[in-house]
């Protein structure tokens, strides 16, 4: 399984967002693969955190770096112009509000865009079967969705150790209460994108945080 890579991206939805440039550029340069932007419409879930705007500025002054935008959504297809217009690489949206996924799925690719497939705890993993051969990536909530430091949810491992036995080069995506405590569970399951928000930014040593959760998943994975 060593041709899936491990990758670190830190929410930084837990950072200072008045200072969102220097606390992004300084999770790159404590070791973070990409930078994982949770982006909250206040519908599909109850808090509101930036859009589109606040991509683009951050994208201006990090040119280079690899982001992912979470949309946690309700209509996720009204964004996929304007972030791909702030240069996002991978646009990675909820399927629970939307009636046709292949349709989202194939917007985004003409976008330019990687395609990551999100779902919440309370759905099951058969859900996106029929779509993942189409996605770059799946992402499991390991939280629910629209808050930040919420407790991790073990009962969530059995969905990523099914799409690792069914599909061993996908990248999986575990997101919510993962750190150094919860990171073994998660590596072992099969995950190799690790978002981790308040484990990481509330770290006195961020390259620590990171550097931890890194030689866990690749202990599993190789």
């Amino acid at each position: 399984m060593s041709h899936v890579q491990c990758m670190i991206g830190p929410s930084i939805l837990n950072s200072d967002l008045s200072n969102l440039h220097s606390e992004s550029q300084n999770l790159l340069d404590s070791g973070a693969d990409y930078l994982h932007l949770d982006v909250m419409d206040g519908t599909f879930v109850p808090n509101l955190t930036f859009g589109h705007p606040v991509v683009k500025c951050l994208r201006n002054k990090i040119p280079k770096a690899f982001f992912e935008t979470h949309m946690m959504v309700q209509n996720p297809q009204q964004w996929i112009e304007p972030m791909a217009d702030a240069n996002v690489d991978q646009y990675t949206f909820h399927v629970e509000p939307v009636d046709n996924v292949p349709q989202v799925i194939r917007q985004i690719k003409e976008a330019g865009m990687k395609v990551g497939l999100a779902i919440k705890p309370k759905t099951p993993v058969d859900v996106i079967a029929e779509y993942i051969e189409s996605a770059d990536l799946v992402l499991i909530m390991t939280v629910e969705p629209g808050f930040g430091g919420q407790k991790f949810m073990q009962d969530m491992m059995p969905k990523v150790k099914w799409l690792r036995e069914n599909y061993p080069t996908l990248n999986i995506e575990v997101d919510g209460g993962v750190g150094p405590n919860t990171i073994d569970e998660c590596a072992k399951a099969g995950a190799n994108w690790i978002v981790s928000g308040t484990a990481v930014i509330n770290c006195p040593d961020r390259k620590q945080a990171i550097s931890t959760l890194k030689s866990s998943v690749q202990k599993y994975l190789s």
